[in-house]
């Protein structure tokens, strides 16, 4: 297993998954994730089914919830048009 920023990955080589098949990831996958390296950095991740499901069904309602209080902004006049370039020399985007 690999540390990165204070969080324990379940991590596995490719070559393992290569030489095993699925079974090598089987087990891991009970706990959650696995995180598949490939030339010893993480490439790839590998969730079951039902994570995947839960993972996207969260992302949509996240994604609906941004546009319902987008559109709750731009009635309430919560809304400035500028240009591309005002939102790039108001956020110092570029050096």
């Amino acid at each position: 297993m690999r540390t990165s920023n204070s969080v324990v990955r379940k991590t596995i080589p490719a070559t393992e998954i290569k030489r095993r098949g699925l079974s090598a990831i089987d087990k891991a996958l009970k706990r959650g994730p696995v995180h598949v390296l490939k030339d010893n950095e993480p490439t790839y991740v590998i969730m079951a089914e039902e994570q995947y499901r839960e993972l996207s069904e969260r992302y949509r309602k996240s994604y609906v919830s941004r546009i319902r209080q987008s559109l709750k902004d731009l009635k309430q006049g919560r809304v400035r048009h500028v240009t591309a370039q005002t939102l790039i020399d108001e956020l110092r985007l570029e050096s």
